[in-house]
């Protein structure tokens, strides 16, 4: 197996990887996803410095707003290697270092989508409830315990990323890996795909069984206020909208091609098309640090009392929440 990996990577070094595309698009498109990136979450962490820990559903927004910045601040490192904008020593820090923790943290974050969502489930199937799962103290010592996890599996991949680095082996990540590295790399990458396809399925049930609800509710209530209703039914699908589109094209190209890198496959037009398509779909994924923002504002009453150019609609909100029906209030928080 070390003999058949390493035979990969040495095919995999005679493939040259750098493109326009790579060298010049992604970079642009990132950077632009970095600026909006660092002003939402920014403006995010202002607000929900001002809002207490007082409910589960605060406590994973708040782990995910860490998670995003985590992952916002790791950008400037890529952008400035794909570019070429810094000396190689650069590139080499991003393999061992900031893209291991970009995706350490990105797992985290669809980790905790998937809380969020099991906690709005909670709060429309059983809204007069409360079950264990669903105090504070619950909800911290399970972000702890994701963060954790997640960490751990992601530092051996910066550890056993311990080949000599030289401007040649710096041009692929793979190349600064041995057999262990290797072998690790993968291991980490099929326990990722685990754990995004079982938050994808047990996602797709919550939200089964939460779209029955909208709609018997929406049904029973349209004759009094059927606007407000379709309005809370597009809340209630924030959550699974920004998880379906953000990371399940990632996660159908990255096994592809991380198989491309760690087995023996000489043809470089196939590795040239699987990079592209895991670096196009890694882009729509890294989105997600400016779509998550859009969950606490469609889904948190008290980020967006919070929002400086929400005060002044403050009272018509207040008007309107009074009137609102009762899943309405079991889906806000």
């Amino acid at each position: 197996m070390n003999i058949t990996m390493l035979q990969a990577l040495n095919g995999s070094e005679r493939c040259p990887r750098d493109t326009q595309t790579a060298r010049l698009v992604f970079p642009a498109l990132y950077t632009g996803l970095f600026l909006g990136g660092i002003l939402l979450n920014s403006l995010a962490l202002w607000v929900f410095i001002h809002i207490p820990s007082s409910s589960t559903f605060i406590v994973y927004l708040k782990n995910t707003l860490v998670a995003d910045l985590i992952m916002t601040l790791t950008l400037p490192f890529k952008i400035l290697s794909d570019a070429h904008l810094g000396p190689w020593q650069l590139r080499a820090f991003v393999c061992r270092f900031s893209a291991v923790l970009f995706y350490a943290t990105m797992y985290v974050g669809i980790t905790l989508l998937g809380l969020i969502a099991f906690d709005r489930f909670l709060k429309i199937v059983r809204p007069f409830s409360k079950f264990p799962v669903q105090r504070p103290a619950f909800a911290k010592a399970t972000s702890a315990l994701v963060w954790l996890v997640l960490l751990l599996l992601a530092l051996p991949n910066m550890i056993l990323s311990d080949r000599e680095a030289t401007p040649a082996s710096v041009k692929k990540c793979a190349s600064l890996k041995g057999a262990p590295g290797l072998r690790w790399h993968q291991v980490v990458t099929y326990v990722s795909q685990c754990i995004f396809w079982t938050v994808f399925v047990l996602m797709l049930g919550f939200y089964v069984v939460i779209a029955k609800r909208v709609y018997h509710s929406y049904r029973k209530s349209r004759s009094q206020d059927g606007r407000g209703n379709k309005k809370l039914e597009g809340k209630v699908f924030v959550v699974v909208a920004v998880f379906f589109l953000c990371f399940v094209p990632f996660h159908f190209a990255r096994v592809p091609y991380t198989y491309s890198q760690t087995h023996n496959q000489t043809d470089c037009r196939l590795q040239h098309h699987l990079f592209i398509a895991k670096e196009t779909t890694l882009l729509v994924a890294a989105t997600n640090i400016c779509m998550d923002p859009l969950i606490y504002i469609f889904l948190c009453k008290k980020f967006t009392a919070r929002l400086p150019c929400a005060r002044g609609g403050q009272a018509t909100g207040s008007g309107q929440e009074n009137h609102s029906s009762q899943t309405d209030n079991i889906t806000l928080s």
